[in-house]
């Protein structure tokens, strides 16, 4: 073998190495979300598509676990994980109680470089609010549908958004392949933004329920309750109020402290979380299960140093709108 041919078979093997990995670089992970559960046959079915498109998809579950029809949660679960993925993630997010209506079927691109494809009803609202939303596109269902599957208007999740997210996660098509251009504007839900209302008081929105431990998460930061002066190093108590749809549901004095272990067992407490954001919980118990609080657009939660406590007592018990102009109902 002559020393010329040589190297033109090492050269062969190396652009061939090259463009494979350059083909695998183009894939991207698969991420999926639903509130179907695993005990029926949705997941698998949605997965099984999804490798039709591409057998060595990368294909990941993020849950399917989301309370049936809560398109809020699905909201929260998806802004709180897209960070963590590699830029150009693709997430798959249904949970679409309106399946088979005119509702859009969309993909929207974030800030970050991730993807995300889902009913445009709302489960976008707090990607657009964290992530930001910086594209987005209608799928076009002429091409982008599972093939065969036009008679069938109860489970998109399978026939638009699998096959559409694999497609794309594949490298079959490119974003501008998914369909028309849209204005990046998101169906959103209504929610409390966090706040300070005065020198003494701040609101915000009840944003999850994190389980299996029942404790309340929301979305004020510790630094809006560090500047009303409050600190879990003066084993100080705050009121604590928390409304749905405006009505008073929940109204108690409140230790704000460092971890659990600083209230007795069965007690409850204020205290910020891994995240940074406050939170209620009961020592060894469930805040939520034990207050009947749940999480969602109406949910809002009023936290008062209690030296203010005398002066916000009056109008506490009137719906929190009145006192809080455009909170959400």
């Amino acid at each position: 073998m002559s020393r010329a041919f040589r190297q033109l078979i090492i050269c062969s093997i190396i652009i061939a190495s090259t463009a494979d990995g350059a083909e695998n670089d183009s894939r991207r992970a698969l991420v999926l979300l639903s509130d179907f559960g695993t005990s029926e046959r949705f997941v698998a079915s949605m997965k099984g598509v999804a490798l039709s498109v591409g057998s060595d998809l990368q294909i990941h579950d993020l849950t399917h676990h989301i309370e049936p029809f809560n398109i809020w949660q699905a909201s929260y679960i998806l802004a709180g994980t897209i960070d963590y993925w590699p830029e150009g993630t693709v997430f798959v997010s249904v949970v679409d109680p309106g399946v088979g209506t005119d509702r859009r079927s969309v993909v929207a691109k974030t800030n970050t470089g991730h993807y995300v494809v889902t009913p445009d009803n709302g489960s976008l609202t707090l990607v657009a609010d964290t992530q930001g939303i910086v594209e987005m596109r209608q799928i076009d269902e002429t091409i982008n549908r599972r093939p065969g599957s036009e008679s069938s208007h109860t489970f998109h999740g399978r026939d638009v958004y699998a096959y559409t997210g694999a497609r794309l996660a594949a490298a079959v098509i490119e974003f501008s392949d998914v369909g028309p251009l849209l204005e990046p504007t998101v169906v959103r839900l209504n929610y409390q933004q966090p706040k300070r209302l005065d020198n003494n008081a701040i609101v915000g929105n009840v944003t999850h329920i994190e389980m299996p431990f029942g404790n309340v998460v929301t979305n004020i930061p510790k630094s809006l309750v560090d500047s009303v002066g409050l600190s879990p190093a003066d084993n100080s108590k705050v009121l604590v109020e928390i409304f749905r749809a405006g009505e008073l549901v929940f109204q108690k004095e409140i230790p704000y402290v460092r971890s659990f272990g600083y209230v007795d067992e069965g007690q409850p407490l204020l205290y910020s979380d891994s995240l940074q954001a406050i939170g209620l919980a009961v020592n060894s118990g469930d805040f939520a299960s034990q207050f009947g609080i749940k999480a969602g657009a109406d949910w809002t939660i009023r936290i008062v140093k209690l030296a203010a406590q005398r002066e916000i007592a009056t109008r506490s018990r009137r719906p929190l709108q009145r006192d809080i102009p455009g909170t959400a109902r």
